[in-house]
């Protein structure tokens, strides 16, 4: 039997690019070493990139119970303001990543997912027709044959190795614990909520529950003990002690894992019929969330155009965009993160003097529109200086559209381009844009709405991931839509 998609990894990036594909109609089985869910994870911010895919694809109503918003954001722990975005930026919020997993999850196998835990990849083989797994699972071992394998198996990827796209940075010493306790009302671990810099790295104390928080100690210069298990309660306690000078009585901790101070970027994205996303195609060090963002955003790329292949209805070259999208931007959190790095150790004046240029508006908007995931903007339609700003960008104000406008989110949900006019207000309503979309029933929604706040466009054309491909000006006619809908799904049907 051949699968048409075998994803690499059940975490957050595997399942979103799972629940993706499965929107499409896509066959797709989910391979995991793990006996089960990651119940834990490092991470606990959710950055507004993030909230903006969670609330396109209708899932950050589940999530709300179990986090909480937060009007923060920081660049190194230097301090932003967000508030001042907030007519164009969503909020962030405090979400440990294992729930994340638990309710993608549930959408993934809602979809029809199947997800197949116990099972570890040994080797991957392809030619043009078709890729071979080898897996290792609870019945022995196997060989799966599918269309297209997508490898979303973390930093030591099988599935990179496998296909030999090499994966280069550097990686500088250093000693990182992450870590859940249990607290009692007068822990010293209360004392020290918050994140803070010392002249040997961070300490991070973050309240994940009324008796429970997780802490994070990162020394830089610091080798590692050796070996790779799980940090005891002595290690944490000794970082601790070396960071802040506090000691405490808590302990031992429900959970704990390392982490490091390493960049890399794979080479590229894709080889064959084999893809890269997530921490399998770029490291770094974990700030803010960047990596979910960084992450969730590459499946959400992927889904539509590996379904749109799947299809037999994807233009030459869409596969291929794959990468030249989204490596860049690899590329870019890999860049911000190390710069942040810089900034955290060692303490100089610089950070003096940084702190004191986020006061200007631009630079905390363009430093807070990056730490959030929200400034990235793909080459699509026109270039040069006259390029519409909307052009590859997301539409403003995600959440905020899907409410006010009917049929949006229905659309987004269901993972659908969408040709959103927004002449219902008013504006020359004489160009037939519907009549644009015959051939394409069921790929492409017609939605109109009033303007919307922020798009200073008649109409807009979203992508499935919702990046906008093309732009109505005001007084304009529909020159280049056909051409836009025809490098997102070819030819119409006769």
């Amino acid at each position: 039997m051949q699968h048409d998609i075998v994803i690499v990894g059940a975490g957050p990036v595997g399942l979103m690019l799972a629940c993706e594909l499965r929107l499409a109609g896509a066959e797709v089985v989910v391979l995991d070493g793990r006996p089960g869910p990651e119940a834990h994870a490092p991470g606990v911010a959710v950055n507004p990139g993030v909230i903006e895919l969670l609330e396109m694809r209708g899932l950050m109503e589940a999530c709300r119970p179990d986090g909480f918003e937060f009007p923060m954001a920081h660049f190194a722990h230097i301090w932003l303001d967000p508030s001042a975005l907030a007519d164009r930026y969503p909020y962030n919020f405090s979400l440990p990543h294992g729930r994340l997993v638990h309710h993608l999850v549930e959408r993934a196998r809602a979809l029809g997912a199947d997800l197949r835990f116990g099972h570890r990849v040994v080797g991957v083989e392809q030619d043009e027709h078709r890729v071979e797994t080898r897996v290792e699972g609870p019945a022995g071992g196997q060989t799966l044959l599918s269309r297209h394998l997508v490898g979303c198996d973390g930093v030591d990827s099988v599935v990179r190795r496998a296909t030999g796209i090499a994966f280069p940075g550097h990686e500088e010493p250093f000693h990182g614990t992450v870590s859940d306790f249990s607290v009692a009302t007068d822990s010293v671990l209360r004392q020290h909520l918050g994140a803070r810099e010392y002249p040997a790295g961070l300490l991070a104390v973050s309240p994940l529950g009324p008796d429970t928080v997780r802490v994070l100690t990162a020394e830089f210069g610091v080798e590692p003990p050796e070996g790779d298990d799980a940090p005891g309660l002595a290690e944490i306690q000794g970082a601790v002690s070396r960071l802040a000078g506090v000691g405490f009585a808590d302990g031992p901790p429900l959970w704990s894992a390392r982490w490091s101070n390493a960049t890399r970027l794979a080479e590229r994205y894709r080889a064959g019929r084999v893809f890269l996303a997530g921490d399998a195609a770029h490291r770094h060090f974990p700030l803010g969330g960047q990596a979910l963002s960084t992450g969730l955003d590459d499946a959400v790329n992927l889904g539509w155009k590996l379904a749109a292949d799947l299809a037999g209805r994807a233009p030459e070259g869409l596969l291929d965009s794959y990468h030249d999208e989204r490596h860049p931007v690899g590329a870019r959190a890999c860049l911000t993160t190390r710069a942040q790095a810089a900034l955290l150790h060692p303490l100089t004046p610089l950070r003096e003097v940084f702190a004191e240029l986020v006061r200007f508006p631009d630079v905390n908007e363009y430093l807070v529109t990056m730490v959030g995931g929200t400034d990235t903007r793909y080459p699509l339609g026109q270039a040069g200086p006259d390029a519409d700003p909307l052009l590859g960008r997301r539409l403003p104000g995600v959440a905020a559209a899907a409410r006010a406008v009917p049929g949006l989110a229905s659309a987004w949900e269901a993972g659908r381009a969408v040709l959103l006019d927004l002449r219902a207000g008013g504006g020359d309503a004489g160009t037939d844009l519907a009549g644009e979309l015959a051939g394409r029933e069921g790929l492409v929604d017609f939605v109109t709405a009033k303007p919307l706040p922020g798009v200073d466009a008649e109409a807009v054309l979203l992508r499935p991931d919702g990046r906008i491909a093309w732009t109505l000006p005001a007084g304009g006619d529909s020159t280049g839509l056909a051409a836009a809908l025809a490098a997102l799904f070819g030819e119409p049907a006769a």
